[in-house]
């Protein structure tokens, strides 16, 4: 009666219908998969970071001792967080090869060359993601690979010092550096590659899978 109440409301069994009887082409094999493994990778990346908001302190002189604590003493906190890393190594790698995948077998060509531009976004975010969320444990390797990336854009005429005192926060590497780089890694990459997900997926479900080459 539970079921008659929703699918009378929501027609629930043609939503089912449509995502499990979408033609397949014969020629799709494994390497089409990359797409849908890199969406499991983000989501598990959102579920293990979410766990760890709970522990950890977004601060130059607590960040280091939270992520200790979170390895050493939180329950199962080793866990989550070895499955975050590795989950951000593996969307990474799976990023880069879907990429390939879709280039190589010509997915961006008309009519598909939207879904190619917001899947680009999505790299760019993926990257974004890799680089402010290495900088959060805030120990040496942390603050020098913020250092270093913060400091490129200062080789750009005239506006680059500006740019590096917006990523920084300030002139020097410090916490308004750590709160900016939490806030994007936690809050603006995540709410910005929800929108852009959003975008490229129905368009993959709309125009189909590229035919072989």
């Amino acid at each position: 009666k539970v079921y008659d109440w929703f699918e009378e409301r929501l027609e629930i069994q043609a939503i089912a219908d449509d995502i499990t009887s979408k033609y397949v082409p014969p020629h799709v094999n494994i390497f089409y998969c990359l797409g849908g493994i890199t969406l499991t990778c983000f989501l598990v990346q959102v579920a293990t970071g979410f766990a760890m908001t709970f522990y950890y302190r977004p601060t130059v002189t607590e960040a280091f001792s939270s992520v200790q604590y979170i390895m050493t003493e939180a329950n199962f906190g080793w866990l989550i967080r070895s499955v975050h890393r590795w989950s951000a190594s593996m969307m990474v790698l799976m990023m880069i090869l879907h990429v390939f995948r879709v280039y190589l077998t010509g997915g961006f060509k008309k009519p598909r060359e939207l879904t190619w531009v917001t899947g680009v976004v999505l790299a760019v975010l993926t990257a974004s993601f890799g680089v402010t969320g290495y900088s959060l444990p805030w120990d040496q390797i942390g603050y020098w690979a913020v250092k270093i990336v913060t400091g490129v854009p200062d080789a750009i005429p005239v506006i680059g010092s500006p740019l590096v005192e917006l990523l920084r926060g300030s002139a020097s590497v410090g916490q308004s550096t750590l709160t900016r780089f939490y806030s994007l890694h936690t809050f603006v990459l995540p709410l910005l590659t929800a929108v852009f997900m959003l975008m490229h997926f129905p368009m993959i479900r709309k125009q189909g899978i590229s035919g072989p080459l």
